[in-house]
């Protein structure tokens, strides 16, 4: 076995059915007084329900969280946080929610309860994310970790069919990426794997009986342990493209993690041989295969499964090859601009990596028997 170090992150999970009735609890215990509570625009009645659990405690609604955190929508929060003396957050929601949470505990250091509403798993990570002039920063602090994270199933049910695929996709890679991370380690690779097996398997079911809670929780557990794989191990060539596609070209953020993934692994696969085997044994399939059935999971689901479906434009791919390869995050196999262009253009056109083939860089990229 290899030398590792894992780190735990201490949080606090509360778990299951009806249990977004415990917040005002929860915040009275981070000594919580005047509380903002923070949404996407268009969501104001689940913001409504949330301020009215939390009571008298309360100072306000502020529903103008949108995605990839532009640094203008931080400042008017800051804004308010300011003038209302707020001492502690609610973010209910998806990732869009949680990010300006997490920005404005950045800048401030206020506690965060984290409800999600979605599959993200972004409220289990110390990861922030801000847009500025274009350009999508990064970074990891412990400051901006949710003190407490709220699951309730109940609150995915009204979730749209398409936004559940896309944001347990977006989950599935922060699982599948963490499987060949900087930290990795097996305690975590243990997680990966579980949440890989719970997400894969609960999507056909929720999109047979969207309002089934057993489905649901499941896939919420899913998001629970991808969030974690998430927060401990670190990001990779996945994460850096879905940043500078969504940051930099306007992309949504949950549908270029959906469509990238398959593109990712099939990139890296002969350099991860390891991590590919425990995905393919998530995902009950051959290990010569996995790229190619997370293309055809996304399919199965009527997820989209090329940039030019989600508006990327093809005059941009040689601009985000660029930003992608330029101060790339770690990634085990090399990254130049040519190889990068060769996955987006593939990525594109919504190719699907065929079984057996490595992704080659030069004229042709396809090569035959990858080396497992």
């Amino acid at each position: 076995m290899e030398n590792f170090i894992y780190e735990t992150q201490a949080a606090r999970v509360i778990f299951g059915t009806g249990m977004v009735a415990q917040v005002r609890e929860e915040l009275f215990a981070l000594g919580a007084k005047k509380t903002l509570v923070l949404s996407t625009p268009g969501h104001e009645k689940i913001a409504n329900d949330m301020a009215e659990l939390i009571g008298d405690i309360c100072v306000g609604i502020h529903a103008k969280a949108i995605q990839h955190v532009p640094i203008e929508v931080v400042e008017e929060a800051l804004k308010v946080v300011r003038e209302r003396k707020v001492d502690s957050l609610v973010s209910v929601g998806g990732g869009s929610s949680i990010g300006l949470a997490k920005a404005i505990a950045l800048y401030t250091s206020l506690p965060i309860v984290a409800i999600p509403t979605t599959y993200a798993g972004s409220e289990m990570t110390p990861v922030w994310g801000i847009t500025e002039n274009g350009l999508k920063k990064t970074g990891t602090d412990l400051e901006v970790k949710p003190k407490t994270v709220i699951y309730d199933p109940t609150l995915t049910v009204t979730l749209p069919k398409s936004l559940t695929v896309m944001s347990a996709m977006n989950s599935m890679a922060h699982c599948i990426e963490g499987l060949y991370a900087p930290k990795v380690n097996p305690i975590i690779s243990l997680f990966a794997e579980e949440g890989i097996k719970a997400i894969s398997s609960s999507l056909p079911d929720i999109m047979k009986a969207p309002s089934d809670l057993n489905s649901r929780s499941k896939a919420l557990y899913g998001c629970w342990l991808s969030g974690t794989v998430l927060g401990s191990v670190g990001m990779a060539l996945h994460h850096k493209l879905c940043h500078v596609l969504g940051g930099s070209f306007g992309l949504q953020h949950a549908e270029t993690h959906t469509v990238i993934l398959p593109y990712a692994v099939w990139y890296n696969a002969s350099s991860i041989p390891e991590a590919i085997k425990i995905m393919a044994r998530a995902l009950g399939t051959d290990e010569k295969d996995v790229a190619g059935i997370l293309f055809d999971l996304s399919k199965s689901l009527n997820a989209p499964t090329s940039l030019a479906e989600i508006g990327m434009k093809e005059q941009d791919l040689d601009r985000a090859a660029e930003l992608a390869s330029k101060n790339p995050y770690y990634n085990p196999r090399p990254i130049t601009k040519q190889s990068i262009k060769q996955l987006l253009e593939s990525a594109f056109k919504g190719e699907r990596p065929p079984k057996g083939m490595e992704f080659q860089v030069g004229a042709d990229h396809w090569m035959l028997d990858m080396p497992f």
